[in-house]
């Protein structure tokens, strides 16, 4: 698989697993997709919940999307971004209507844009179970 269908099954599951390190514990949860492309994997977050202050003190993550009876884990370090402009388009993006109760509530300020770039990606499927992992870097824009 090319890096290019790999992000087609990431923007065709928005849902995806975050693991992070909370000190030696591990912790997973779901979140919600922006897009993924070469020039990263993009999400978001509050400021103010665990997940956020769990990659400011480690950055280093793994994501798992499942699409379609693939499993594509993507490892990498997650970063802020500070784009103003993709700050808004996330906000006015159909899929992030409930985002506009942030607005009206005065709360956005705490909306954080969380982008993973050089990730690398292993895939698995059923048929793939007992084959060696092929690692494929992408999101290296």
């Amino acid at each position: 698989m090319n890096e290019q269908k790999i992000y087609e099954l990431m923007n065709s599951n928005l849902g995806f697993y975050l693991a992070t390190m909370d000190g030696d514990q591990p912790r997973v949860r779901g979140m919600m997709l922006f897009k993924a492309d070469k020039d990263g994997i993009i999400f978001h977050t509050a400021s103010t919940k665990d997940v956020y202050k769990q990659l400011q003190k480690n950055p280093k993550a793994e994501l798992c999307f499942n699409a379609n009876g693939v499993q594509i884990r993507v490892t990498g370090e997650i970063e802020v971004s500070a784009d103003e402009k993709l700050r808004e388009d996330i906000f006015s993006h159909p899929t992030r209507k409930f985002l506009q109760a942030w607005k009206e509530n005065g709360i956005d300020n705490l909306l954080t844009v969380l982008v993973m770039r050089k990730c690398e990606a292993v895939m698995w499927t059923m048929e793939t179970n007992f084959e060696p992992k092929k690692v494929i870097s992408i999101c290296n824009g």
